[in-house]
């Protein structure tokens, strides 16, 4: 008892230091490393990502109970779940909400029968790049050529109460709704925000001097 008193009081403050640094990481912002390409051009392989994981829920720290809702997740929003269908945490981007009518055709998308402003920008014989627009915000999005075409359409699909139709915005090479189904509310951790630093995998992993504290949402 006496080593557990001396160490308290030659460490407490270190000790403070790393619960409330637990719990605040667990409960109001942490940070994710992006290991995929599912979400280029706008997020890349060894981003770290910003996640304010109370924009949607005030949760008990260390646990998934939500004491009460903050907000709710918006069209075009980039959301961090934790998804029990794909056995992963994933981020991707909100396309459509509760009870929205979404379709998918040729890489174009319909929400409750509205074309999204599509238009593209540079491409070569390998992809192509395009600006989409949604809630009024513009983004761009990826698609390869070359790759499979089985996740370029579907049929008007709508989505359920307390769920999210996602997609990635590297549109042939991600696994998203179309691949695992509609996301739960109760999956969500919380809404991604900024790049906080870049580690180029193909370089070392030096740091990318032009995706340092990043906003994900400025155009």
């Amino acid at each position: 008892m006496s080593k557990l008193k001396t160490f308290w009081k030659n460490n407490r403050q270190l000790v403070v230091f790393i619960v409330l640094m637990s719990v605040f990481r667990s409960a109001v912002a942490d940070w994710y490393t992006v290991p995929t390409g599912s979400m280029q051009p706008t997020i890349k392989e060894g981003d770290r990502i910003v996640v304010n994981k109370m924009a949607y829920d005030l949760r008990v720290p260390f646990s998934q109970t939500s004491i009460v809702r903050t907000g709710e997740p918006k069209r075009g929003e980039i959301i961090v779940f934790e998804s029990d269908a794909a056995q992963n945490r994933l981020i991707k981007r909100v396309i459509g909400l509760p009870g929205d009518k979404v379709s998918l055709k040729d890489e174009v998308l319909f929400i409750n029968g509205e074309k999204l402003n599509h238009t593209v920008t540079t491409q070569n014989s390998n992809e192509l790049f395009a600006n989409e627009t949604i809630n009024g915000f513009t983004h761009k999005i990826r698609i390869e050529k070359n790759a499979s075409d089985q996740f370029s359409n579907f049929g008007t699909t709508i989505v359920p109460d307390d769920h999210y139709l996602v997609m990635g915005d590297n549109r042939k090479n991600s696994a998203d709704s179309r691949a695992y189904g509609f996301i739960p509310r109760s999956e969500l951790k919380g809404k991604a925000m900024t790049v906080a630093f870049s580690l180029d995998y193909d370089d070392y992993y030096i740091p990318r001097s032009d995706r340092f504290i990043t906003d994900l949402y400025s155009e």
